[in-house]
């Protein structure tokens, strides 16, 4: 094998179905199959890392690029792929949605056998967040377990625990339990979960009550990160244990490469796996935003999570000199005095002893700042990457230009304004016009936000790259700004600087990102599940979906509709009661992945069944019973596309539901029965959806939608067409 490398790295050995012969058998026959290849029994149990036993088939190991050519020729294997770094992806959010102080589950709706389990950076169990005060012992179909060390222990609410350390960059964590030392996993499960706590705030700022979506729901960690690094292999062995644990839900904050082939990505992987025992799996859609196609998590099985604002912004106010208030983008909390400083543009501190000119200064960068002039002096910088630069100088603030169309507060290791491009211009010509200039950057505040809801400039966009037939993301939730428990021995403040890192504790934190929208709609799974014990995981999906509302697309630039929120907004109230839902099976997503191009012999393997793939030949993704229409059209060709979609009645036994088009007018939709009435609960019933239209060249989207309307239930569902380039399935 010429030209491969032999250094041994970690790779997935990824086999399907959970082996028929049990458990033990399976380990060995993982064991037999290294040691063919490597050719004895110790080699074979050094370079096992993992072996998938308990949910699905597979295992984890050392491998060189050889051992893996020959181990991926073996029959039995369905995929090998090296194993990748994840990246990790509230007081008002639950108020904005209507959530009420209730906390999620009201009396009547008992969350307590309802299981959450979190695959993030452990957590802090201290936390008032995850106090199980009135809380009795756990569900009885709870199988997990709860790794001790460093003084974790579970207890009623936090009722499982595990960690896992696959690579050796493992070795150098301070604290080797789930106990998190990060901060991201504390935050996300109390989102999801927390108790209510009273008067929580980070500095004062975003002070209410914090809460999770379903406070009575319990709680299982699988620490999968350590000092922000996540992998693969430890992914899929989080999945492997929760699934046989008996989690309800599942949280997972983390993503990996953009467009990940299905058997190739470890959640696509786990949450199929999930999905065959009933756990619905919720995923961020990733941090790439505003860039198109950027999303993560795409697998239809699974939800994928957006992020929006609420209507409480965190400002902080910058004061010149000559009285004018420009209002920041940033969370400062320092300068609590709120002094007065000198007010001095980096070009005008250039080093020109180091050679550098006042546009080198200008971004601030330290070799080329004067130190002289910079030291006790707010600086404004035109690049917004140099800011600890300015602190390592001596400067005492920043002002630097906030991002176009950037929404999100982020705090900072001193006094800093990000400002947009017009205000950054008055800055400086204030600067000019004054003998002596000075700036005063506030301690941050809380202020309303009147035009929220909209997407955050940072949250992933469509269109699909991978299944253009599926509409991604599937729908937002709160993720700017959110305010949530936080791990005390986790910096709270980032710097590249160790010796300007804030050191100080806090229990709780505001952060932005679709790791915080997912568990909102987590929480809110939660609820529907515990309303609804007996649906399928596709069943909750929909009532997520169908439930939510529409966004306003002028409210934000780069928008692009539905390719950033999907769905809509998350409605978690109207979800417990949708109407009608559109369910879907193992076979359906099977036979989905049979159009998407994959083999028959690889599906027998994960569905564990030979009868698959109905056609050889691969297709459109259109009967694909999903709570949205995504029309992909080549690029100069007409409209036309035919939907199948089957709905099931959850709502009044004797109802009628009668379609509501809306669509732009050179758009033709025909919904074949225009109405559908039912006469039982669980009555399901079918109809098509054929939409036809001229030639378009170069269109982003085109927006619309079909809502299936009776009394109070409206059940939409969004339609979007846009161009490609070409359409063929994309395993091909």
């Amino acid at each position: 094998m010429h030209g491969l490398s032999s250094e041994k790295k970690v790779y997935i050995v990824y086999m399907g179905e959970k082996h028929k012969s049990g458990r033990v058998s399976t380990q060995s026959m993982h064991h037999s199959m290294l040691q063919g290849i490597l050719g004895s029994v110790d080699a074979a149990k050094e370079s096992m890392v993992y072996s998938y036993r308990k949910s699905f088939n597979g295992f984890a190991a050392t491998l060189t690029e050889e051992e893996v050519a020959k181990i991926s020729e073996m029959e039995e294997v369905v995929s090998v792929f090296p194993n990748r770094r994840l990246e990790l992806q509230t007081t008002r959010s639950w108020d904005f949605m209507g959530f009420g102080t209730f906390g999620g589950l009201t009396p009547s709706f008992d969350g307590r056998n309802v299981v959450i389990g979190v695959i993030d950076s452990g957590i802090w169990p201290e936390s008032e967040s995850f106090d199980d005060k009135g809380l009795g012992p756990p569900p009885t179909k709870w199988k997990g377990i709860c790794q001790s060390g460093y003084d974790f222990t579970c207890n009623n609410k936090i009722i499982g625990a595990r960690y896992y350390q696959s690579n050796n960059y493992n070795n150098d964590v301070k604290i080797k339990s789930v106990r998190d030392d990060t901060g991201h996993g504390t935050h996300t499960a109390s989102i999801a979960a927390g108790r209510e706590v009273v008067g929580a705030s980070y500095y004062g700022l975003a002070k209410g009550v914090a809460r999770g979506g379903a406070p009575d729901a319990r709680i299982a960690v699988y620490k999968v990160c350590w000092n922000n690094n996540c992998y693969d292999a430890d992914a899929l062995a989080a999945f492997d244990d929760a699934i046989a644990d008996g989690v309800d839900i599942l949280s997972i904050s983390l993503g990996g490469n953009e467009n990940t082939y299905y058997l190739d990505d470890p959640i696509a992987i786990g949450s199929f796996h999930a999905m065959k025992k009933g756990i619905l799996t919720i995923a961020a859609a990733g941090n790439s935003g505003p860039n198109r196609g950027s999303l993560l998590n795409l697998s239809p099985w699974l939800v994928t999570v957006a992020a929006s604002s609420t209507d409480r912004k965190i400002v902080s106010r910058l004061v010149l000199g000559n009285g004018d208030v420009v209002m920041a983008n940033a969370i400062n909390t320092y300068n609590a005095n709120n002094k007065s400083h000198p007010l001095i543009w980096g070009g005008d501190a250039a080093n020109f002893s180091a050679g550098y000119t006042p546009e080198d200064s200008s971004l601030c960068n330290f070799e080329a700042l004067n130190l002289n002039k910079v030291k006790g002096s707010i600086v404004v910088c035109e690049d917004s990457s140099t800011n600890s630069l300015v602190l390592k100088a001596g400067g005492v603030g920043v002002i630097s230009p906030n991002l176009p169309d950037e929404n999100f507060a982020m705090p900072y290791p001193f006094p800093t304004a990000r400002i947009n491009d017009a205000d950054f211009s008055r800055v400086l010509d204030y600067i000019k016009s004054s003998v002596n200039p000075k700036a005063t950057i506030m301690f941050s505040e809380t202020i309303e936000d009147l035009q929220a809801p909209y997407i955050a400039s940072f949250s992933s966009r469509g269109p699909n790259l991978i299944s253009p037939d599926i509409l991604k993301p599937d729908l937002s939730a709160p993720g700017l700004n959110i305010l949530a428990a936080w791990s005390p021995v986790a910096p709270h403040i980032q710097s590249e600087f160790k010796e300007f890192q804030d050191t100080s504790r806090v229990d709780y934190n505001v952060l932005s990102g679709t790791s915080m929208s997912c568990p909102h709609v987590v929480g809110a799974a939660a609820y529907v599940k515990a309303t609804h014990p007996s649906w399928s995981p596709a069943a909750i999906k929909s009532a997520l979906m169908t439930t939510a509302y529409p966004m306003d697309p002028q409210k934000h630039k780069y928008y692009e509709n539905e390719f950033a929120y999907g769905s809509g907004h998350l409605n978690p109230v109207s979800a417990v009661d949708p109407g009608l839902v559109f369910n879907a099976s193992e076979a359906d997503y099977i036979d989905f992945l049979c159009k998407q191009g994959y083999e028959t012999t690889t599906l027998r393997q994960i569905a564990n069944d030979n009868n698959v793939c109905k056609s050889s030949k691969p297709g459109r993704a259109w009967d694909l019973n999903y709570p949205s229409f995504s029309l992909a059209i080549e690029e100069g060709h007409k409209i036309k596309g035919k939907f199948i979609r089957t709905v099931t009645n959850v709502g009044a036994a004797k109802s009628t539901y009668k379609a509501i088009i809306d669509v732009p007018n050179f758009l033709k939709v025909r919904v074949k029965p225009p109405t559908l009435a039912f006469s039982v609960v669980g009555e399901e019933k079918s109809f098509t959806v054929e939409v036809t239209g001229p030639k378009i060249s170069q269109v982003p989207i085109i927006s619309g939608s079909i809502t299936w309307k009776h009394g109070v239930h409206n059940v939409r569902t969004p339609l979007v067409v846009y161009t490609v380039l070409s359409f063929t399935p994309p395993h091909m």
